[in-house]
């Protein structure tokens, strides 16, 4: 018998799925395993920064300063005034671990930010819009609040793990990363953490002061106040939305038993 060869079937290493859905597949399996890489980075950063302590990030970042702050000068009123008033909420965390000083950015875009080793920034901007003593307190109680969760350096460590992932895979410079760390810092405050330093902050006003009255005044006016959202996005982008704040404030305020009304105090400058 003689064997006689056949031509391959057409189309017998071609496959039968539509290319662009094999691309799909493709890009959506790979996008899940960078995924899956970048949960399991930032919970590998979690576990190792519950071993770094307050202390020692305070020595790491002592005297430390974000590249881009402008500040005042030391001599402006409003530096030495909101310094004092932190040092008045912090005493009512009697067992802080930090030494917290305060800086105020020259800028005109409102917003507060809590930062590694017990800095604390204020806007121009912010300190312009501030009407009362009470209002300034409970924004910096709020950055308090957050010192006293470590979410500063919980959000600064994902911030930084996924800034250095993300331009590994996507064939960025490493090395030249120019990590910015206020930025990577305020990235990652989740909705139930701001929440917490809300609780916390809230709760050093009350004892400074023996109520809450007006802690939420300055969300108020920002509510009403369409003209000035522009200058706010700074602030807005980093914390909850000013009109549902001011309804969990009063209601962690009435939760609480913390007096709504009471007497104000007037701002020093």
């Amino acid at each position: 018998m003689k064997f006689v060869a056949r031509q391959p079937a057409e189309g017998i290493n071609v496959s039968q799925t539509h290319p662009l859905v094999e691309a799909s597949t493709l890009i959506i399996g790979l996008a899940t395993i960078f995924v899956l890489i970048a949960v399991a980075l930032v919970f590998l950063v979690e576990i190792a920064l519950a071993f770094v302590s307050a202390e020692d990030e305070a020595a790491l970042f002592d005297g430390w300063l974000p590249a881009d702050l402008v500040t005042v000068a030391h001599t402006d009123e409003r530096l030495n005034e909101t310094q004092m008033l932190v040092d008045r909420l912090a005493a009512h965390w009697p067992d802080s671990p930090y030494q917290f000083r305060v800086e105020i950015d020259d800028s005109e875009f409102a917003n507060a930010m809590a930062l590694p080793g017990g800095l604390i920034v204020v806007t121009r901007g912010l300190l312009d819009q501030i009407e009362s003593e009470n209002e300034l307190a409970f924004v910096l109680g709020h950055e308090l609040g957050h010192f006293k969760n470590r979410d500063h350096l919980r959000a600064l460590g994902r911030g930084i793990v996924l800034s250095m992932f993300f331009a590994a895979t996507t064939g960025g410079d490493v090395a030249g990363i120019g990590v910015n760390v206020a930025d990577l810092t305020l990235r990652g405050f989740s909705r139930r953490q701001e929440s917490k330093a809300d609780v916390f902050g809230l709760g050093v006003v009350h004892a400074e002061y023996g109520h809450v009255n007006e802690s939420w005044r300055l969300f108020e006016r920002w509510a009403i106040e369409d003209d000035s959202l522009v200058k706010l996005v700074a602030y807005l982008s980093t914390h909850p939305d000013s009109g549902d704040r001011i309804v969990d404030i009063k209601d962690i305020a009435e939760g609480e038993g913390w007096p709504l009304d009471g007497p104000l105090t007037s701002l020093k400058w």
